[in-house]
């Protein structure tokens, strides 16, 4: 529709995961407009980024160094491993500081209608790590989806022979949420999940 850089910008733009072309054509108008000296920052951000971040050597996590903070810090509990997808998965699980033990990013979920099985994500990875005996639970919390519970499925299959505690995280009602908007799913896990009050 443009006329050359601004059309390969738009193009660019619109191979961003959750960016459409509208958002596209919104973003390459704003950088246009926007101050020269914003634009060399995010695009020094951006080769920064990609030159200096890797992933974790032992969890797959996003790192500067060869092991993530999490990974290097001593003070984390070497005996709990929490599954996750991916590394933003990290994050949300951090955030609740509930959790203090390591974790182990897959890099994705088995989804055979986009041509990724088991052997495509960190699974053998993950099976080293457990190979020495330190670890005594792992915790799957991939997502509450098709793909997350296949992916979770076959890690139980596979980790149920290795003699380690495994636990997946619960799932159910949101905290806010009304009864009646609950899919069927989401109320059956909450039923599946309840807990007994103490008086």
């Amino acid at each position: 529709m443009y006329e050359g850089v601004v059309q390969d910008l738009i193009d660019e733009l619109g191979r961003l995961p959750g960016i459409g072309p509208k958002s596209a054509q919104r973003i390459a108008f704003h950088l246009l407009a926007a101050d020269p000296d914003d634009v060399t920052r995010l695009v020094a951000a951006l080769t920064e980024v990609k030159d200096k971040v890797r992933f974790c050597e032992l969890c797959g996590n996003v790192a500067e160094s060869e092991r993530c903070r999490i990974c290097a810090d001593p003070r984390r509990d070497q005996a709990l491993i929490c599954v996750v997808e991916e590394p933003k998965d990290v994050v949300a699980i951090e955030r609740t500081r509930e959790f203090r033990g390591l974790y182990h990013v897959l890099g994705g979920a088995i989804s055979p209608i986009d041509g990724i099985g088991p052997n495509d994500l960190r699974i053998r990875e993950l099976m080293t790590r457990l190979a020495d005996g330190r670890v005594t639970e792992v915790i799957l919390a991939t997502d509450p989806n098709l793909e997350g519970e296949a992916t979770a499925a076959y890690l139980a299959r596979m980790l149920g022979t290795l003699g380690l505690q495994v636990s997946r995280l619960a799932s159910g009602l949101p905290v806010g949420g009304d009864l009646e908007y609950a899919d069927e799913v989401t109320l059956g896990r909450a039923f599946e999940g309840r807990r007994l009050i103490e008086a």
